[in-house]
């Protein structure tokens, strides 16, 4: 019987498990006690399973790096082969209005508890607390040493996620290395508009990081350290060398409202004339919150309880400047709650597509942010997990169990 080794226990790791034959004696190793964690406080702990997209053209898009190289990977195992696979096994999904998949219970356990049971029912050997240290290759044989004891294998995959130490095992079995970086964090702020307005969203909300050909259009969160939101998330996925390079200091430019300056001001004194009796800090234009609209008349020194009609215009046009153009300064960045995703792995072009091989040593396979692949928030990089993972166990189940005949 052919000896496989799955190094990481996480989505990739537990999803091949769960697809690849059992006449192949497999093996997962996990440094830690608890396996799937990153599964676990996905989505606040709802596990955000994959994401709507069933075109692997339209969802390559949502891939900053690696997008071309998964156009195939995607076109034989897509999300809707990801809700599929799930609902098979009873694990009932659904599609939010932005398109992200849960399970219906909202609860991640269902997805944890699923991919372990599929390990256990094709007698999957899971190593807890069993961190590898070493691997070499010679004779077509992978010899792996943990923390424990050191095996032999005639396969092994690698599916740890963004690890140091495992890219640097990697380097010596001649593997090349992007130099990682973060991706999906938020931006650091101490502007004083934004100041205590932790928790107050805008919609479509357009973000330019200035001196850079960095821009965005989405929704965007005030925080109590800055900006979040999938407006900046994306920015950061987009950008994560551009902005790595910076030291995570730059300029930033939004625009609140989705109105050009022109647009604003006229707008603005329409309903100056409209609401002139009306004191100006009970009513307020673009639907703006009203901690935000109190901080932007405190920036401009302007009295919320005078009326409209004692507004000069030179007035509106500050408003209208702060409301389209205002440009914050960043000074660092946060990592987006607990879902951390890396830009860098191992290069892309010493991989073959087809199966998930090294190109240069046989029977050593790549799947999950091990490799330079990765995505902006919504489920993608699980639906990268799930789909590298399932391509591998189907080459596997051929080739591996062919042998075992």
């Amino acid at each position: 019987m052919k000896k496989v080794a799955i190094i990481g226990g996480g989505a990739a790791g537990f999803f091949l498990g769960a697809n690849v034959s059992p006449s192949l004696d497999l093996h997962i190793f996990e440094k830690a006690s608890t396996p799937l964690q990153k599964v676990r406080v996905s989505g606040g702990g709802r596990c955000n399973v994959t994401h709507a997209c069933f075109d692997p053209m339209m969802l390559v898009d949502f891939y900053p790096r690696g997008n071309k190289e998964l156009i195939s990977v995607f076109g034989r195992f897509q999300p809707g082969d990801t809700m599929a696979w799930f609902d098979e096994r009873g694990v009932a999904l659904k599609i939010q209005e932005d398109m992200r998949v849960f399970p219906e219970s909202d609860n991640s356990l269902d997805i944890v508890e699923t991919l372990i049971k599929e390990n256990q029912k094709r007698n999957t050997t899971i190593h807890l607390t069993e961190s590898v240290k070493s691997i070499t290759h010679k004779d077509n044989v992978f010899t792996v040493t943990t923390a424990k004891d050191t095996y032999n294998f005639d396969a092994v995959i690698m599916a740890t996620g963004s690890s140091p130490q495992v890219w640097k095992m990697l380097e010596g079995l001649g593997h090349s290395i992007q130099k990682p970086v973060p991706s999906l964090f938020t931006f650091k702020c101490d502007a004083s508009l934004i100041k205590g307005l932790q928790g107050i969203s805008f919609k479509n909300v357009s973000v330019e990081v200035l001196d850079t050909p960095l821009s965005n259009q989405g929704d965007l969160l005030i925080t109590h350290w800055g900006f979040s939101g999938p407006a900046i998330l994306v920015l950061s996925a987009w950008g994560a060398r551009i902005l790595n390079k910076k030291n995570y200091k730059f300029k930033i430019k939004i625009n609140f409202i989705d109105e050009t300056f022109e647009d604003c001001r006229d707008l603005l004194k329409q309903f100056k004339s409209d609401n002139s009796k009306n004191q100006i800090g009970k009513i307020r234009p673009f639907e703006l919150t009203k901690r935000f609209w109190n901080s932007l008349l405190e920036q401009l020194n302007i009295n919320e309880k005078i009326k409209y009609a004692e507004i000069p215009d030179a007035k509106l046009k500050d408003i209208a400047n702060i409301l389209t153009n205002s440009i914050f300064e960043i000074n660092g960045k946060s990592t987006f709650k607990d879902e951390f995703v890396t830009a860098g792995g191992v290069k892309l072009n010493e991989i073959n597509f087809k199966n998930m091989e090294s190109k240069l040593i046989p029977n050593l396979f790549f799947a999950g942010e091990v490799l330079d692949i990765d995505a902006v928030t919504g489920g993608f990089n699980f639906q990268a997990c799930w789909s590298e993972a399932f391509i591998i166990s189907q080459y596997l189940n051929v080739f591996l169990s062919f042998d075992n005949q």
